[in-house]
């Protein structure tokens, strides 16, 4: 099973900043599109960013727009997501996404499971002061 590795979460104050990395461990993410959806206690999964192959083009929700990047290094097989001016209500388990439906074509962010084939683990980004 191909399961993309996400790492850089934790506790932050607000008005901080965090980078999560979205790691091809033990397969490439080339041809690949890059999501991050995140969960927050009691509601539901949403999109957040997503960035297709080579990196054309990318995507984000509303409520991140102008304080996070997402990007792809296709070098080191890594996608990231940089979280600036964070938020008490940016406090979610973060999920990183890989898919090959778009090909060349722009990426989605308004479906998850299904479209998105190969999800990691997740990892806990906390904003609390």
């Amino acid at each position: 099973q191909l399961q993309p590795v996400e790492s850089g979460g934790g506790l932050v104050q607000p008005g901080e900043s965090l980078r999560l990395s979205c790691e091809g461990s033990g397969f490439t993410l080339d041809y690949y599109a890059i999501a991050w959806f995140r969960q927050a206690p009691g509601k539901e999964r949403e999109g957040v960013s997503c960035i297709s192959y080579p990196g054309t083009h990318t995507k984000y929700a509303n409520s991140v727009k102008g304080r996070f990047t997402i990007s792809r290094d296709n070098i080191r097989n890594t996608g990231y997501l940089q979280m600036n001016s964070l938020k008490p209500e940016d406090t979610a388990v973060y999920y990183c996404a890989v898919t090959r439906n778009p090909g060349s074509g722009p990426c989605t962010i308004s479906r998850g499971e299904g479209y998105y084939d190969y999800w990691g683990q997740g990892t806990q980004v906390t904003v609390s002061s």
